[in-house]
């Protein structure tokens, strides 16, 4: 039988969760990095003991780790970000030009075919990528060319939190920025172009502008990447032409603003969000967790809450701190900031916690094996 590994990356470490295919008994292993921030971890589609790590501390910066077997042991590998050319200036808070600054690795994405490549999206925001399992890394500069000048940080700063590696089309790449928008390379990274159109964000002087936009996350179905989902800050996003247009979904979600979304494993029109509140209060409405699921690619949404907690709930669940695994009958799997891991074997019908109080989830990611 299939088994199920759950990587979770929290702010005091990561955790490593496994079962057999019938998902209802969890060995956690872990915390590994104890104390140290740990903002990814994912991997390889390729090599399923090969996993990556992101390890940031306040004080100590960023530390990448690599395991061949499976997160039992790690090592240290390449650590330097250094922003290609001369890296110029971006917009800060008040619209002064603020020098590049690298802080953090926010995402990490496996190649499909290769063990050794992988992409990262860091803070300030840039695209590297290594072909050398990690030890060294090449940003992808011709997205910051395009338009970095006129990016801006969100509140929670200036992040590439999103990579979406075309399945059909490996020279198709698409990523997601906060607060700068969307973009797509279809030359394998040399050149990219936002692909915005549609979005429109209050409070920016311009609404309608190719840049500029909070996008939270987006998502897509391998079978059709040319079917693009957005949860963006404020709005539910769809794009049925690789972002080259966009048009709202929200339909009858209680609220539109949120972070966490993904797609149904076998089913390309089936996705999930978690609402939030508001911009300003990151729990969820009337402190009931709940995740909407819609069978139709959006408009029409059904609130998930059988195993949920729906009193005074008031806990966020971030961009990366969703995933679904590939068995047949589809597990969704998230977590939340109060440290709890839900998950679903049945596409979301029902949840059940699988691990409690572990530090603030930061991000899920889901092997099946």
């Amino acid at each position: 039988m299939s088994g199920v590994r759950v990587l979770v990356g929290t702010r005091k470490g990561a955790f490593v969760l496994t079962s057999d295919g019938k998902r209802r008994q969890w060995d956690v292993s872990g915390p590994h990095f104890g104390g140290w921030e740990i903002y990814h971890i994912k991997g390889s589609p390729v090599d399923p003991n090969r996993l990556y790590a992101s390890q940031s501390s306040g004080w100590f910066g960023q530390v990448m780790q690599r395991s061949n077997d499976a997160g039992k042991t790690w090592e240290p590998v390449g650590n330097k970000f250094a922003y290609g050319g001369v890296p110029g200036t971006h917009q800060w808070y008040d619209g002064t030009p603020h020098p590049w600054e690298f802080k953090r690795v926010w995402h990490l994405e496996p190649s499909r075919t290769d063990p050794d490549t992988v992409y990262a999206g860091v803070e300030d925001a840039a695209l590297f990528k290594t072909t050398d399992g990690g030890q060294t890394w090449q940003e992808l500069a011709g997205l910051r060319d395009a338009s970095g000048s006129s990016w801006a940080p969100g509140a929670g700063g200036m992040c590439l939190h999103t990579i979406l590696l075309d399945p059909s089309d490996p020279s198709r790449i698409f990523v997601a920025i906060s607060a700068a928008g969307a973009f797509r390379t279809d030359d394998a990274g040399k050149t990219w172009r936002p692909i915005n159109r549609g979005l429109q964000s209050d409070g920016i002087p311009n609404p309608t502008a190719e840049v500029g936009h909070c996008v939270h996350r987006i998502a897509m179905h391998p079978s059709r990447p040319g079917v693009l989902f957005m949860q963006k800050h404020w709005h539910v996003m769809r794009s049925d032409d690789a972002g080259d247009s966009w048009q709202k979904v929200s339909g009858n979600l209680p609220t539109d603003f949120g972070f966490a979304m993904d797609v149904h494993a076998h089913e390309p029109e089936t996705i999930y969000v978690v609402p939030i509140k508001s911009d300003s209060e990151h729990y969820p409405p009337d402190g009931k967790l709940r995740v909407y699921r819609s069978r139709t690619g959006g408009n029409e949404w059904e609130a998930l809450t059988k195993g949920l907690p729906q009193r005074d709930c008031y806990v966020n669940v971030l961009r990366d701190a969703m995933a679904v695994d590939t068995l047949d009958s589809c597990g969704v799997y998230f977590g939340t900031t109060g440290g709890q891991v839900y998950a679903s074997a049945d596409a979301g019908d029902s949840w059940t916690p699988i691990v409690r109080d572990l530090p603030a989830v930061v991000s899920v990611e889901v092997q099946t094996l």
